[in-house]
């Protein structure tokens, strides 16, 4: 074994840093353990502030092993940190093999409660509880070592119960999947939705009325507690065939004097994953048009508003958007401007960059993401 490669498998990755955590600290919380050959914060390229996570790299490979055995969710400033092996290998990240989702967790189960009910099952990559500023989500990620190991945990877990709650343990579905799934479902449904036709409406009827486009196995009417018609209900085909004529036909028809919408019934889970697809699509779609078009501007007098930044700029092309960041009222040293064309962009760095805006001499980069 080369020696770059024995300190790449000496490397262990630091999560769920508190923002104000430095090289130091971590420094004097690990190096007592084994000598530590270097650590590595990452940060915001514009910013510079902490993005919650660090490479620690040791020396040797039994001192990292025992870091991660002893101080795995040891607390640092009041949270919780998350340590395990550095996996620069992206297919084995990307492959699915050895990776579970867990859903329906109870929103009480942190990290180190998933990682040790999880570790029975085989030695564990990287675990997650999915979180934002409200506290958990109810979801989580665990990546087994072996898919030996997932397929125990999904055997003996799917289904459970963990603090009263009862899990959902299956497979990880990258994005790719999840899509070609949705697609299958739109392709082979046979459950219609039909909303809006009134409240004189019953099973019966509506039975009368979609029997034309196929055989029908169940019909239902929502109503409420007085037995009145909310205005929706479902009809269940026998095959897909039948429904998608339901669909093409009656869709925007008039039932009972009204206009009624008749679609493909989905789950609450299926319409979120489907808006979550067309929202991500929209952000590709958003990021390809603005690629090579979006400058960031940095060392910004905090003087220099959104309004002087747009007039300076404006030479070079036609801009769709400047944002100078803020807090509190306050600029925070830098903005972004938009332009049209990458020619436009590239123009206005190659001029501007060096030039004094206010009292100080600003700094052009383009930027990475949209």
């Amino acid at each position: 074994m080369s020696i770059d490669a024995k300190y790449r498998q000496a490397s262990l990755y630091v999560g769920d840093l508190p923002a104000d955590v430095t090289e130091d600290m971590l420094f004097r919380k690990f190096n007592p353990v084994g000598p530590v050959l270097s650590i590595r914060i990452c940060r915001d390229l514009v910013t510079r502030r902490s993005l919650g996570y660090a490479y620690v790299n040791f020396l040797n490979l039994a001192d990292a092993q025992k870091v991660l055995d002893t101080m795995n969710f040891d607390v640092i400033q009041g949270k919780s940190i998350r340590l395990m092996w550095s996996q620069r290998d992206a297919y084995l990240r990307k492959s699915g093999i050895g990776n579970v989702f867990i859903k329906n967790l109870d929103r009480s189960i942190d990290n180190k409660m998933l990682y040790e009910r999880f570790s029975a099952f085989g030695k564990i990559l990287s675990s997650k509880v999915m979180s934002d500023e409200q506290g958990s989500r109810g979801y989580a990620f665990v990546h087994f070592q072996s898919q030996t190991a997932a397929d125990r945990a999904i055997a003996e877990m799917n289904g459970a119960l963990l603090k009263n709650c009862r899990l959902f343990v299956g497979p990880f579905k990258n994005r790719k999947e999840r899509e070609a799934e949705l697609q299958n479902k739109a392709n082979e449904f046979t459950n219609v939705y039909i909303k809006n036709f009134g409240d004189d409406m019953d099973d019966e009827r509506l039975r009368e009325v979609f029997s034309h486009y196929g055989k029908i196995v169940s019909v239902k009417v929502m109503t409420d507690s007085s037995g009145k018609s909310k205005g929706f209900g479902f009809v269940s085909f026998d095959t897909h065939e039948a429904a998608q004529r339901a669909v093409e036909y009656m869709n925007g028809k008039d039932i009972c004097g009204q206009m009624v919408f008749v679609g493909r019934a989905q789950k609450k889970a299926e319409r979120q994953a489907e808006l979550k697809q067309m929202h991500e699509q929209l952000k590709r779609e958003r990021y390809g048009r603005c690629r090579g078009v979006k400058l960031y501007v940095k060392n910004l007098d905090e003087t220099i508003g959104e309004e002087q930044l747009r007039r300076e700029f404006s030479s070079f092309g036609s801009i769709s958007r400047v944002k100078v960041m803020e807090e509190e009222g306050r600029s925070r040293g830098f903005g972004l401007i938009c332009f049209s064309s990458p020619e436009e962009a590239a123009k206005a760095m190659a001029e501007m960059n060096g030039q004094v805006l206010g009292s100080q001499a600003i700094n052009i980069a383009l930027a990475q993401r949209a």
